[in-house]
């Protein structure tokens, strides 16, 4: 229990110094309105603070569904301290400022004024005031994403031109999704039959997922599986391993880790996936050739390094189109432009870090700092990478501008 005293002690302080600012703006409402609100408020903290062995225990229980408590219990903290912490940033310059006036008049011997703004309300007030509806923002931003940004899945079609596509693939269709995150989904089939539905109303000519079907274990998708196998596409559905089909975050031994691998494998297999592990697939139509190369997990940094892109190269050299499915988007800069003839990349991965700020044709996320490559379309030596930021989420369900997403590519001929 030693452990939890300095955190509840800073947590206390904490709710404490912005309700501060809460009973200055209700202090003057009637008096069955300010009790609604200051009960609303100490019922939060009360909430985090009452049971803190109760926590301990969701913090450190194994399984699908402790994880899915320790997801939401996280993001309830965010979604109700978040808005407090702008509010304590406010109030915390609010104090500053009634210091420098308290210093100044100490040192001038000035009676002390009270400042007022435009509206006769006191500067005090004001800040105060201004803190809590900046405060609002962030607050309805993050209910959306959890009520309705989460599932709100958004159909992205590209058309690409090729000046080698054969003829035979002119019109070529392909549809992908990635980062399902099957762990922090439990019990979410119903709203995701949607998504599947999309997928399948496009009729492709393949679909192909690009990595992350879990977020640990392959039982995951235990109740998955009979939704994921209604995809169908003409020529087959392909997939390849993100980061966390590895399970590198589960098990505790390597015997362990071996046998979750080889279970969610043959759980592609089921659902009638073909997993592409360093592999290439020839596609023909009308005599006429293109490669899909898929390989496994290729990162920089932090992240396992098992791509082997030579070996699918080797399968597939004789043939001049071809299309590479790699998780992680910065394979791309090290290992394909302007280093192969692979003419289209499709990754995932970065998940918009499910933190998208949208105006008009530009998008900005944090996400950004980490990777160059984050999002959507990139071209350059004729060459693509497209990055889908992903159909679930993990660590907060929810996001806000980075809607779930479906891609629809078409491929053409330049003539």
């Amino acid at each position: 229990m030693i452990r939890y005293i300095i955190p509840f002690l800073i947590l206390l302080f904490f709710d404490f110094y912005v309700f501060r600012a809460i009973r200055k703006q209700f202090r003057p409402c009637k008096k069955w309105i300010y009790r609604i609100v200051y009960l609303f408020f100490w019922l939060i903290p009360a909430f985090y603070l009452a049971s803190p062995l109760y926590f301990h225990n969701i913090m450190q229980g194994s399984g699908a569904r402790s994880e899915l408590n320790r997801l939401y219990f996280g993001a309830s903290f965010i979604v109700f301290y978040l808005p407090k912490l702008i509010i304590f940033v406010f109030q915390t310059l609010e104090d500053i400022l009634k210091f420098l006036a308290w210093i100044a008049k100490k040192r001038s011997n000035i009676e002390s004024r009270s400042y007022k703004i435009a509206d006769g309300i006191s500067r005090s007030l004001f800040i105060s005031r201004l803190g809590l509806i900046i405060s609002g923002i962030p607050f309805a931003s993050l209910i959306y994403s959890i009520v309705i940004g989460r599932f709100n899945f958004q159909l992205n079609k590209l058309v690409l031109y090729f000046d080698h596509l054969p003829k035979a693939f002119d019109g070529f269709k392909i549809v992908q999704f990635s980062d399902l995150h099957a762990g922090s989904l439990i019990g979410q089939q119903n709203e995701f039959k949607k998504a599947m539905q999309m997928i399948n109303e496009q009729n492709a000519d393949i679909i192909v997922f690009t990595g992350d079907l879990v977020n640990d274990a392959a039982n995951e998708l235990d109740d998955w599986i009979e939704l994921l196998s209604t995809l169908k596409a003409k020529n087959g559905k392909f997939s390849i391993l993100g980061n966390h089909d590895y399970g590198d975050y589960y098990g505790s031994n390597k015997e362990e880790k071996i046998s979750n691998l080889y279970k969610l494998k043959q759980y592609y297999v089921q659902m009638g996936f073909n997993l592409m592990l360093n592999d290439a697939e020839i596609l023909e139509k009308d005599g006429q050739q293109i490669a899909l190369l898929g390989v496994e997990n290729w990162a920089k940094k932090h992240f396992p390094r098992k791509g082997r892109l030579d070996l699918a190269m080797e399968k597939a050299k004789e043939i001049p189109f071809k299309i590479l499915l790699s998780h992680d988007p910065t394979h791309w800069d090290y290992q394909v432009l302007e280093k192969t003839d692979i003419a289209l990349t499709l990754s995932g991965h970065t998940h918009g870090l499910q933190m998208v700020l949208n105006i008009g044709e530009y998008s900005w996320s944090p996400i950004s700092y980490k990777y160059k490559r984050w999002k959507g379309l990139y071209t350059e030596n004729n060459q693509h990478l497209y990055v889908n930021i992903g159909l679930g989420y993990i660590d907060f369900p929810g996001r806000i501008g980075a809607d779930p997403e479906i891609t629809v590519f078409e491929l053409r001929c330049k003539s």
